[in-house]
This record gives C-alpha cells, sequence and structure tokens, in this order.
C-alpha cells in the first residue's frame, strides 16, 4: 500500500508514518516545515510533500498513485492557546478536509481514514462513558476545537452522500505517548512536571490513549474500518490526580498535592492568558484545557476493539516511554 499522510510530523502523524514503515508500506507524507520533517525521518524513507490543508490545491497532484489517505493534521495545539481561532478551524479542520477527501477521490485514491476526536462524545444519560451513538455534551459544543471535529464529522456524511469515496472515522481520546515533537499539551504537562512548574491538582481527568495504540488502530481502519463508520480509540479513563500519581513513580519527582478548586484554576489560566497575550508567550495554563479536563471526558472503545483488533497498553508503559523520548533528545 502507498499511504499518503497530512500532519506528518505531528505526534500522531509521525507515528503513524513509523507505524506504516514498519509494515512494509510506501509513505508520503504532507509537512510544512521541510527542514523540521528531515529531524523527525533523517533515513529518508519517507517521501515529503510541503503543503498545507489551508490549499489542498497546491499539493493535490501528490495524491496520484496512493492508495490510502489518513488525514491526521488539523489545527488543534494551537487552539489551546490565547487568541481568536475561529475562522482557521473552520479553515483546517472542516472546509480543508473536505477540500482534501474531493481531491483524494479525484485523484483516484481507494480510502481515507479521518482523525476526529473523542471529545466530540458526551455521557450516556446515566452519566456513564459514551460510545460511537452518544451526541456531544455542552462542552464539546463550547469547545470550538471539538466543534470544528463535529462540524467536520457533519461534513463527511454529506460528502459521502454525493461521493463515492469510502471514509472512516477515527475518534483517539487524550493522546500521550514518544514522538511529541512539537510537544503538544500532554507533552507540555510531562515537561512541566518534571521541571516543578504545577502549582497543583485540578479537578479533572481524561481517557488518554498511547498514540502508538492509536496508530495501529488507524491501520487497521484502512483495512477493516466501514465507510462512514465512526470507530473511538479511548484506551483508559485517568483522573488528575492518577497522572501526577504515575509521573511521580516514573520520574521519581514529587508530585504537587495541593488541590486547587475549579473556580480557582480558572482564575489562574484566565491570568495565564492575559500574561502570554502582553509577553507574546505560552500560557502554563488556557481556559480551554482546565475546562476539557474539568468535563471529565471518558469514552467507549468496545467498537475499535471487536472491528478493529484495537488494544491499548498500560498508562505507566507509555509515560515511562514518553519521559525516556524527552530525555533522551535533550527536552529536559
Amino acid at each position: 500500500m502507498r499511504a499518503f499522510v497530512t500532519g506528518a510530523t505531528g505526534l500522531l502523524g509521525s507515528n503513524l508514518v513509523h507505524a506504516l514503515l514498519e509494515h512494509g508500506h510506501e509513505v508520503r507524507g504532507l509537512v510544512r516545515s521541510p527542514e523540521k520533517a528531515q529531524r523527525i525521518f533523517p533515513d529518508g524513507k519517507i517521501e515529503l510533500v510541503t503543503g498545507n490543508v489551508r490549499d489542498v490545491a497546491t499539493f493535490a497532484e501528490s495524491l496520484v498513485g496512493c492508495d490510502a489517505l489518513f488525514h491526521t493534521a488539523a489545527y488543534f495545539r494551537e487552539y489551546y492557546q490565547p487568541g481568536d481561532h475561529k475562522a482557521m478551524l473552520e479553515k483546517i479542520n472542516v472546509q480543508g478536509t473536505i477540500d482534501l477527501l474531493i481531491a483524494a477521490e479525484k485523484h483516484g485514491v481507494k480510502k481515507a481514514v479521518h482523525i476526529s476526536s473523542a471529545g466530540v462524545i458526551g455521557r450516556k444519560p446515566d452519566g456513564s462513558p459514551g460510545d460511537e451513538n452518544t451526541p456531544p455534551d455542552e462542552h464539546a459544543s463550547s469547545n470550538l476545537y471539538f466543534a470544528s471535529k463535529i462540524q467536520g464529522e457533519l461534513a463527511i456524511s454529506r460528502f459521502l452522500k454525493e461521493r463515492s469515496l469510502p471514509v472512516t472515522m477515527v475518534l483517539p481520546s487524550w493522546m500521550w505517548g514518544p514522538g511529541d515533537w512539537a510537544p503538544t499539551a500532554s507533552g507540555k504537562l510531562v515537561l512541566d512536571f518534571m521541571k516543578q512548574k504545577l502549582p497543583g491538582v485540578v479537578d479533572g481527568g481524561s481517557s488518554i490513549v498511547d498514540v502508538r495504540d492509536v496508530a495501529q488502530a488507524t491501520i487497521s481502519a484502512a483495512h477493516l474500518g466501514k465507510s462512514g463508520e465512526r470507530y473511538i480509540v479511548g484506551g483508559t479513563y485517568h483522573d488528575f490526580a492518577d497522572i501526577l500519581a504515575t509521573l511521580e513513580r516514573v520520574t521519581g519527582v514529587p508530585a504537587p498535592k495541593r488541590e486547587i478548586p475549579y473556580a480557582l484554576s480558572l482564575a489562574v489560566a484566565a491570568g495565564a492568558e492575559t500574561w502570554a497575550r502582553l509577553t507574546g508567550g505560552t500560557a502554563l495554563v488556557t481556559l480551554a484545557g482546565i475546562r476539557t479536563l474539568h468535563a471529565k471526558n471518558a469514552v467507549l472503545s468496545d467498537k475499535a476493539i471487536s472491528e478493529l483488533s484495537a488494544a491499548f497498553r498500560p498508562f505507566e508503559e507509555t509515560v515511562r516511554n514518553e519521559v525516556e523520548w524527552f530525555r533522551s533528545h535533550r527536552y529536559l
């Protein structure tokens, strides 16, 4: 199989590229920075295509000859920092996705796998974890990133009614693991913990999944996933105190013990965002991040386990591998 991977230098994209190569597939990767891509893939086994999902036409011809499209690129990390992101979320996560699928069909791609988010899944009426049939909750609708993923899925549903290209959707929860070059919010949490920058324990939690397990499930989705179907790849739920306790066991760095009430954590995040705007820096914590944790999003992955043979490694193994990766790449 010749695969085309968007967002090839991202946390999921880079792990997906490595997994595809290990399976013996050829990979063509869309990247914004060839210099960064060459650092991540120094062996030259991936064919690099420079481009941006904001303007699909500039790289659409590179889809010719590819069997499968893996769309991991999204406007995501930038959203969890201060600023007005609505227009960019629409441009990249919704319109860019449809433009890409239209181009893929035009140029003969046989199957597409779109990466959405488990953040679009609410809880069931009885409060239990949601599945693929559970509608979004209030937090998913108010979080602009999750809302863009909801709109992206609706746009794909309309696309499938008019077009013939099969599209399967994979919905990962909060991804952790090695290869977090950016780093993303999970990687920044690990690094801030090890530098003892975290002020305390916030009231929250999330389903967490190893990015390598998402990569394997995404490859399976290309072979086994049904068109129009959604597959949650969610791993296991952990509250924030458990996350910090795991980091303490793995790193030997003592975890903060002070519990921070939700209202106070929002105030701290608002102050951090204001300071970031004034200084042009990045916020240690953000309102969107605190609200996402406080939503305590728990999801079920039964469908992906059954139909895609998804499997999940222990969270402590993920954390240990991630910490080792950061240390070996001199992030500390």
